[in-house]
């Protein structure tokens, strides 16, 4: 079994029309979010989010992927090295 790993995920949105699907994401790995943030930066017209998770690299790497393929989206994953 995969060992699990303490992960933040950055998320920086440009394009709010893929708010939905980046949400619907978020939910579907609900269970390895251990907490979020979110920023609305308006002046330059993006969204900050940063996603704590606890979960197998491959699931983190799963996840970051599907984010980062929206348009308008950029994921960046940080892991834990202990």
């Amino acid at each position: 079994m995969e060992e699990k790993r303490i992960a933040v995920l950055s998320v920086i949105v440009r394009n709010r029309e893929s708010a939905e699907q980046l949400n619907a994401y978020l939910s579907a790995y609900g269970e390895y979010i251990v907490g979020r943030m979110g920023i609305p930066y308006r002046e330059k017209n993006v969204s900050v989010l940063c996603v704590v998770l606890d979960a197998p690299a491959s699931v983190v790497n799963a996840l970051t992927g599907k984010i980062g393929q929206l348009d308008g989206v950029s994921a960046k994953t940080l892991f834990s090295q202990f």
